[in-house]
């Protein structure tokens, strides 16, 4: 009993120093890009700045929370009434949003923090939005769980990301040029994200497809009204 004891925590161990060191691989991709990720970016923005657009409308509530701030392409779109708070792993890629944000009548609060262990306390923000960030964290779920624990209960969660292809060719594609794409950009290609939102506990309300090949989605979704366990300690 003891070994086996042992054996697992072991392997939980083991398993949070992977996690840890895919974190730092993670942060020092997006800080050796960050120079000239803008530059990568401008065709794929020509579609991607409306879909960005369309993620921050009807965001409401006095705090909100941006998850992967990255070089700041979703500042113009932050609500001027709220206070936006914005994180990233990459202090790189936060100092070029810094820059933009100067510029702000209402600029957001930019820090330099993981997803996956946010440094907020509960219910802390009343939504979150986040584009094409959590195909970057190294344990979505994990990251998503946060996000659920820092927004308000019946908080509103808004994620713009791109899914596997279910087209079994082009999915084939993405699963062999994931590894090289992750390597060189940092992002995975070849994620479900629609089933690591489900698997958070988040629920989901709209998946909008943003394309004609079936990639690009808008999700949305809210944290649950009830915090688990309180429905149980309610009518126990």
């Amino acid at each position: 009993m003891l070994s086996r004891r042992l054996k697992m925590c072991c392997a939980a161990i083991g398993s949070d120093m992977v996690q840890d060191q895919e974190t730092t691989k993670t942060a020092r991709r997006y800080d050796r890009i960050s120079r000239f990720y803008d530059w990568m970016e401008i065709l794929p923005e020509c579609f991607y700045g409306p879909w960005r657009k369309q993620a921050w409308v009807g965001i409401d509530g006095k705090k909100i929370l941006e998850i992967g701030v990255g070089t700041g392409k979703n500042l113009t779109y932050h609500p001027q009434a709220a206070s936006v708070t914005g994180i990233d792993l990459s202090e790189r890629m936060l100092s070029r949003a810094r820059e933009m944000a100067q510029a702000m009548s209402n600029p957001a609060r930019l820090l330099q923090m993981d997803a996956q262990e946010l440094q907020f306390g509960a219910d802390a923000f009343d939504a979150a939005v986040g584009t094409f960030v959590f195909c970057s964290v190294p344990d979505p779920i994990t990251g998503l769980q946060e996000v659920k624990r820092v927004v308000k209960p019946g908080g509103r969660v808004v994620l713009l990301e791109h899914v596997r292809s279910s087209n079994l060719i082009l999915g084939k594609l993405m699963d062999w040029l994931d590894p090289f794409v992750v390597r060189m950009m940092g992002p995975h290609i070849n994620r479900d994200p629609i089933a690591n939102v489900k698997n958070s506990g988040l629920l989901i309300e709209d998946i909008r497809g943003l394309d004609n090949i079936g990639i690009f989605k808008l999700v949305q979704a809210r944290v649950p009204e009830e915090r688990e366990g309180e429905g149980a300690m309610k009518h126990g």
